[in-house]
């Protein structure tokens, strides 16, 4: 598996299209399903667009890191890592996103150890993230992957999901 930057011009129609497959994730995450049309609410463009130009608070885009994993010519994962969040020297992962059909496949150990290799050399402490409380298999397998809970949850107001925070420390 290739994982590389992914450039927002070149490769947001592949960026889209992960987000279409993935489309079980944000309905979980941003739900409804439209009864009349029988399809998630979700505009896999806009997904993309938000996934290149979206940051933590107080963070800055053009600092994060957006990643793909390939298979061949097609994306299968993608990651976004951004910095200064919770605080100044800390790294968070925005969002980690697998092709369903490739999940439980070894994928996510791979592209996350990429992430953290590169919060390492960028001097991170440590690497958070938020869980959606609604997605225990999620937390299952950040939880495998060594991260535990900080103790901080939050409720979003727009979907009205509780999120708890996750930390792994990142030693040198």
């Amino acid at each position: 598996m290739l994982i590389r930057t992914l450039d927002p011009i070149a490769d947001f129609d592949a960026v889209t299209d992960l987000h279409a497959r993935a489309q079980d994730y944000w309905v979980l995450a941003d739900g409804p399903i439209d009864p009349a049309a029988a399809k998630p609410l979700i505009d896999p463009s806009l997904k993309a667009t938000e996934f290149f130009t979206e940051a933590p608070p107080g963070g800055d885009p053009a600092t994060s890191r957006h990643l793909g994993q390939f298979s061949g010519n097609t994306l299968v994962g993608m990651a976004e890592l951004a910095f200064g969040f919770p605080e100044p020297q800390d790294a968070y992962l925005g969002l980690m996103l697998l092709d369903p059909a490739m999940r439980g496949k070894g994928l996510g150990p791979h592209l996350l150890a990429h992430v953290e290799t590169l919060a390492r050399e960028a001097h991170a402490p440590a690497l958070f993230l938020a869980v959606l409380q609604a997605n225990p298999r999620g937390r299952a397998f950040w939880e495998r992957m060594g991260f535990t809970a900080t103790g901080r949850s939050s409720t979003d107001d727009t979907t009205g999901h509780i999120l708890h925070r996750l930390m792994k420390p990142l030693p040198t």
